[in-house]
């Protein structure tokens, strides 16, 4: 059987959004459930999301119901929190059987150690977000917010995130600052021998390429985006592939 892997899709439930919701949501309709058992998606699957305890964001329910379908044809799910779903939690995890992890993982794929990682906080001049990360994550701020009412978190957040990009993107994404520094990262965690192959997004420019290991060659992956590329890899059982063009 075979593995999606994907990152960056960031669902946006704003106008702007809507066609690459509708485009993502047809992707996962058309996953052939006979011959793929597992998605991984490598962080900012959501441009945000929050969980209150009785609400969930009315323009996320078409992918929610692609997902549960899914779910229901014995597709698991494991999600990589990045830097704009790292609140993820309760709600994917009970009611649509994803497996949530707020920290890198390392699973086996045929015998290879394969880390998984968003890759945000991994550039050196990423202070600021490092500290910012920490006091969000912080369990008394999670609560403040959520006395915020949902429409206004919602709209709060669009702020935040389109402002955020806007100052992250880069140029040139082969080449910009995050591409470097998850590159950088990939390349010594290889050369340690402390996996076999890297696997980040973040980035948002899909690549594969191959970096010495104590033992011979590994992988540095970067599964991409859907904002520009709707790229993915596929892992067939043998051998990682990269897709483009969704």
């Amino acid at each position: 059987m075979a593995t999606l892997l994907l990152s960056d899709i960031h669902l946006d439930v704003s106008p702007r959004g809507k066609q690459r919701m509708a485009d993502f949501v047809a992707f996962l309709r058309a996953v052939d459930t006979s011959r793929i058992n597992r998605i991984i998606l490598l962080g900012d699957l959501f441009d945000f999301w929050f969980e209150y305890k009785h609400v969930i964001f009315s323009g996320y329910l078409d992918v929610l119901r692609a997902f549960a379908d899914l779910r229901e044809h014995g597709v698991a799910f494991e999600l990589v929190c990045g830097n704009h779903d790292f609140w993820a939690g309760r709600f994917l995890e009970q009611r649509l059987g994803f497996t949530v992890h707020t920290r890198p993982v390392e699973m086996d794929f045929g015998g290879r150690r394969v880390l998984m990682v968003h890759g945000d906080g991994l550039n050196p001049r990423d202070w600021w977000y490092r500290v910012y990360k920490r006091i969000a994550r912080a369990r008394w701020l999670t609560a403040v917010f959520r006395l915020l009412h949902p429409d206004w978190a919602m709209a709060l957040a669009q702020c935040v995130s389109k402002g955020s990009r806007r100052l992250t993107r880069a140029e040139d994404p082969r080449t910009g600052p995050e591409a470097q520094a998850l590159r950088a990262f990939a390349k010594q965690t290889l050369a340690q021998g402390e996996a076999d192959v890297v696997v980040c997004g973040h980035s948002h420019y899909p690549v594969i390429e191959e970096y010495p290991t104590p033992n011979g060659t590994g992988l540095y992956i970067n599964t991409g985006d859907w904002l520009y590329h709707r790229s993915y890899v596929e892992w067939d059982g043998t051998e990682f592939h990269l897709h483009q063009g969704g």
